[in-house]
């Protein structure tokens, strides 16, 4: 377990606590119930940005904190164990590295101490189907008197639908699966000709279908250089993929708390079923892979804040381990649970349909496990 200092420690029981009394599980179920397409609480997320954890990865003069990567983490993680929805892995900490590095002094101007504050979500746009791959853009931007003209669709966009600007990565020349010819605009989703429709997952978090239909955008649009895009991007979905890391790691440590408590109470013919030997060997199993997985998140954070060389694998293999522990660790909560643990009204659902939809966003553990083999030269 990484050594957290003392501001980071209680970075980490301020998020705990806000996350267990302001943001339970019950406030996600009644969120999924009320069918609101936005897939977020806005009076919750103002709490948080009011705690200043919107702005944590933003720069000082913007309005942020400029506390890291470990520290955004931390606050993640605890989010993830009550299954708290909000926009800060899309806009607060993927959006936030991309207008960092590439964004124009007018653009960080306009746009960082807006989302530090809360009173922005820009979210990202990337991919076009169901299969994560960044360099699979075919979006077209073309240039037409001057201006830049978008046309083509982005799904699934993570909250999507709650968002205020996007950061979209459009082809400007090459072919999809070209690495050169990849730009990114920042475009405001009032945008005329650009409309954006509800994606229905398996959990509702407010994710859409984008289409740009003739957008037309200025040169002011661009964030970085026009072609060059590739390198900020592949370190705006890293920053993404550790964060949600961290998430998961949260979700899936309190998915398994839950059933180590229910094993420990639940008696059968007399006998609590937490002291037969082959349950016992199964949560073993599982803390096991949970600490492995730990590992390999905290390492894939303190390699981004260190700007480590290994930074990029690290990240592969911290967003593999957690798709992959937390798919298993939710399954055994079912399973663990017996009958009860199939029903909508136990939590055990909502674990299970979140490892699924986190496990594919931004690059499955099949993916990951592809990229860190090809990263480390097998």
């Amino acid at each position: 377990m990484a050594i957290l200092s003392e501001e980071q420690v209680m970075l980490k029981d301020a998020a705990s606590a806000w996350a267990r009394d302001r943001s339970p599980i019950a406030a996600y179920r009644k969120l999924r119930n009320s069918g609101a397409l936005q897939g977020y609480d806005s009076a919750l997320f103002a709490e948080i940005a009011e705690m200043g954890w919107a702005g944590i990865v933003a720069p000082e003069e913007h309005g942020g904190a400029d506390f890291g990567f470990m520290s955004m983490g931390v606050v993640l993680e605890q989010l993830g164990r009550t299954l708290t929805p909000s926009p800060l892995v899309n806009s607060s900490l993927a959006a936030v590295i991309g207008l960092r590095r590439a964004g124009s002094a007018a653009q960080q101007q306009h746009w960082l101490p807006k989302i530090a504050a809360g009173e922005a979500v820009v979210t990202i746009a990337v991919d076009e189907g169901a299969q994560h791959n960044p360099l699979a853009v075919a979006l077209k931007a073309e240039k037409s008197r001057g201006n830049w003209l978008l046309n083509g669709e982005k799904r699934p966009v993570l909250h999507g639908m709650g968002a205020s600007a996007v950061l979209v990565a459009a082809r400007t020349s090459g072919a999809a699966g070209d690495v050169e010819g990849l730009t990114l605009f920042i475009v405001p989703t009032n945008a005329p000709k650009l409309s954006k429709a509800s994606l229905a997952e398996v959990e509702q978090r407010g994710a859409a279908i984008y289409t740009f239909n003739g957008v037309e955008l200025g040169a002011d649009a661009i964030v970085g250089e026009v072609g060059k895009a590739a390198s900020v991007l592949d370190h705006m979905l890293d920053c993404a993929r550790a964060g949600l890391a961290a998430e998961m790691l949260g979700s899936a440590s309190a998915a398994f708390d839950i059933t180590l408590a229910y094993l420990k109470t639940r008696l059968q013919f007399g006998q609590l079923i937490g002291s037969f030997q082959a349950l016992q060997h199964r949560a073993a199993a599982l803390y096991g892979e949970l600490e492995l997985t730990r590992s390999a998140v905290e390492a894939a954070l303190e390699a981004l804040d260190a700007q480590s060389p290994q930074a990029r694998e690290l990240v592969s293999l911290a967003k593999a381990l957690a798709g992959d522990t937390f798919k298993r660790v939710s399954g055994e909560m079912i399973q663990l649970h017996g009958g009860i643990g199939m029903t909508d009204e136990h939590d055990a659902g909502l674990f299970y349909k979140r490892a699924r939809v986190a496990d594919m966003s931004y690059g499955s553990a099949a993916y990951h496990r592809e990229r860190y083999a090809a990263l480390t030269g097998y």
